[in-house]
């Protein structure tokens, strides 16, 4: 397990370099063309390869990362579980999307992510609706701890919303940058793009999330002790990098919307989970000192 520990903190930690290398290519290098004449080669061809590749490394790693948390702390099950149906789901949302404007909106993919499937769909945006996705749902479930019956169902809601909320930064910052990855077909009311893109992400998160939550049913899921960090990590620095790319852009609304309904409520869910996970140790010490024998044990 140790291996798998320095692993999951490999990837993550490549998954925040290529973020921040990605930053420094879009923000400083691209937009000023003597600056790239004036690297040296191996500086030029470094860039030429961040621009052909960097953002499927950056995706790629987070998914790793996310997998190898999700199988180290929740079991081979809970993973794949959660990780087919969001990759599934989702590659059939973007095929369908791409297609016929159904659920998103009209819009096509440029380059710069990766081999696309179908020639639509480049093969690592499931990638990222798969590690954003169950680390919004994970910090909506354990955050819920105390719902009982309604944990499920909300936690569901609460988690496509923290999902839906990236997508208010990400997509006018993706698709308006100084090289682009994306382009609206279907120019819309919301900084180039339809409402209706929101809806489609809400609506393609609840679906996977509904399912894994049912296949989760059929084993239940023991939480006690579940540390967040890496989920609440993978959700803030994807958060953030989007909102650099934004705020550079002079794109502060979509701003102002995230942190309100992502970032706030994430971090706030993250904290009554761990409050939540004190207040257990706690009461187990209690119960231990009050029964005759085990407060020595």
């Amino acid at each position: 397990m140790k291996a798998l520990a320095i692993a999951q903190r490999t990837c993550f930690t490549v998954h925040i370099a290529s973020l921040i290398f990605g930053l420094a290519g879009l923000l400083v290098v691209l937009p000023n063309t003597a600056l790239i004449a004036q690297l040296p080669e191996f500086g030029q061809q470094a860039f030429q390869w961040s621009m052909i590749g960097g953002g499927a490394v950056y995706m790629i790693s987070g998914a790793i990362a996310v997998s190898i948390y999700a199988y180290r702390n929740l079991g081979l099950w809970h993973w794949l579980s959660f990780m087919l149906p969001a990759l599934i789901v989702s590659i059939s949302a973007e095929l369908l999307g791409t297609s016929t404007g159904f659920p998103f909106g009209q819009y096509h993919y440029l380059t710069g992510l990766g081999y696309k499937v179908a020639g639509l769909v480049p093969f690592t945006i499931p990638l990222s609706w798969f590690y954003l996705g169950f680390s919004a749902y994970l910090l909506a479930y354990m955050g819920l701890v105390g719902l009982d019956r309604l944990r499920v169902p909300v936690a569901i809601a609460l988690g496509s919303l923290l999902l839906m909320s990236w997508d208010f930064v990400l997509d006018p910052a993706m698709s308006q940058t100084t090289m682009p990855f994306w382009a609206w077909d279907q120019p819309g009311a919301f900084f180039g793009m339809p409402y209706q893109n929101f809806a489609g992400w809400f609506g393609t998160g609840a679906v996977f999330m509904a399912i894994a939550a049912f296949l989760w049913h059929q084993k239940p899921l023991e939480t006690a002790g579940l540390p967040l960090g890496l989920p609440l990590a993978i959700y803030l620095s994807n958060f953030t990098f989007a909102m650099v790319i934004s705020l550079d852009g002079k794109i502060y609304f979509p701003i102002l919307l995230g942190v309100l309904l992502g970032v706030l409520p994430a971090w706030l869910l993250y904290q009554f989970a761990i409050g939540e996970d004190e207040n257990a140790v706690a009461t187990r010490h209690f119960e231990r000192l009050a029964v005759p024998g085990q407060g020595d044990a």
